[in-house]
């Protein structure tokens, strides 16, 4: 992108976006324009495989055992889920590979989904025509921006939950988030904008900083909440255990569990509005890939349809390790709430030490494994996942990010997204 130094000013001036580089390298790929037919077939999957997780987590609403039998989720997991359910769902984000047969979904981040502000001002920078007048990849003919109404959605999704419970007008809402770690300060200023553009007042702070007002409304630095946006991952909130056996002990091991019952209360009893809900301790374990695979007649015909079609198989590693020693190129190996590429092992892009290694090593009930597929390359080699997002089960935006061979990590390039002939993603 000959423009780039261009394109990195406009999103800095911006004031939500600081990183436009990463290692001196440019953080951003050119402008990629989805023909219509893709976008409409990875929309497709993506809202097939959210339909999926909705009627999952009812089944096990219906049926809590599985959360021990099956899942195994530690007793303050289990708490959230058993709070919640069958309630999971806001905002999420559906993986998506372009392959020979089709579009595959590797995965639902359903519990605090990210990029959300990269996907819309990279587009905005890109349509404002300060990246991509010399961009070889049709600059001219770029189509829609497929995140032009996302911002939008989030808004109408965090009035709607407020409304549930009877809080309308302007909204006090408060956002968690590690602010430890910087990585998602970009997607805070974008929800803190967002949100208070439309009226509303944000107060943002960690989960020690919750409490309980006198209405019973969770608090956040003593100021009642009407909603709480949890960007905090439920597998922090609950007990933090090593995935493999040779790790030592994880610092900080214990459950959150004073600030977790301020906000479990406060939304149990129908006072303050959770997005996303903490059922989404469930659908974001990766043993619900796996129970849609092993319990597949439990789903409706079309759920049925949608897996077999657009979700490779997953078994929980326990029921397959043994195996799998000499089947690395056949298989993925993911922990339960690995994520942004960590504690993921490709078999077709390790070496035989390294996949022996991780199978003697792995704690079973928390990994499963995944049939490995090979997505297509685009005209430059790059493989894209098209990061589909869906918002009350409707996609919402689309962000792609390019990388080499393997998992989708923090190198991956981030490309302004746009859909052919005019179609919304």
């Amino acid at each position: 992108m000959s423009t780039y130094p261009a394109f990195a000013a406009a999103l800095v001036d911006g004031g939500v976006l600081s990183d436009p580089w990463l290692a001196g390298e440019p953080r951003f790929a050119a402008p990629r324009c989805v023909p219509a037919a893709r976008a409409a077939a990875l929309v497709d999957a993506a809202e097939a495989i959210a339909a999926v997780h909705e009627e999952l987590a009812r089944l096990v609403a219906a049926e809590p055992a599985w959360l021990d039998s099956f899942f195994q989720l530690t007793p303050w997991q289990r708490g959230m889920a058993l709070a919640a359910l069958p309630d999971w769902h806001g905002i999420a984000r559906a993986d998506v590979f372009w392959t020979a047969h089709g579009a595959q979904v590797c995965e639902l981040n359903s519990d605090t989904p990210s990029g959300q502000a990269e996907a819309v001002l990279a587009n905005a920078a890109a349509l404002a025509g300060a990246a991509g007048q010399a961009n070889t990849r049709a600059a001219d003919a770029r189509g829609h921006d497929a995140n032009q109404g996302l911002p939008a959605r989030f808004v109408a999704l965090v009035e709607h939950a407020a409304a549930a419970l009877g809080h309308r007008g302007s909204l006090q809402i408060g956002m968690l988030y590690p602010t430890e770690m910087p990585e998602d300060l970009s997607m805070v200023a974008a929800y803190q904008r967002w949100l208070e553009a439309a009226g509303h007042r944000l107060v943002l702070g960690a989960p020690f900083n919750l409490g309980t007002a006198a209405d019973g409304r969770a608090s956040l630095f003593d100021r009642p909440c009407d909603v709480v946006l949890r960007h905090y991952k439920t597998d922090w909130w609950g007990e933090r255990l090593p995935v493999r056996d040779d790790e030592p002990a994880v610092e900080d091991a214990a459950p959150l569990a004073e600030p977790l019952l301020h906000l479990l209360q406060a939304n149990v009893e129908g006072r303050t509005a959770v997005v996303n809900p903490f059922g989404a301790v469930l659908t974001q374990n990766k043993r619900a890939l796996a129970f849609c695979w092993e319990q597949l007649h439990l789903f409706s015909t079309a759920a049925q349809a949608a897996i077999r079609r657009h979700l490779p198989e997953t078994v929980r590693l326990e029921r397959i390790r043994e195996q799998l020693w000499q089947q690395r190129q056949g298989w993925v190996l993911k922990s339960d709430y690995g994520c942004e590429g960590a504690e993921v092992v490709v078999g077709p892009h390790v070496d035989q030490a390294t996949w022996e290694d991780a199978l003697q090593h792995a704690i079973a009930t928390r990994w499963v494994a995944q049939r490995a597929f090979v997505p297509l390359p685009e005209a430059d080699g790059a493989v894209t996942n098209y990061g589909v997002y869906l918002i009350a089960g409707r996609a919402a935006g689309l962000l792609l990010r390019e990388h080499g061979a393997g998992p989708t990590d923090a190198t991956a390039r981030i490309a302004p997204a746009f859909v052919a002939g005019g179609g919304a993603a």
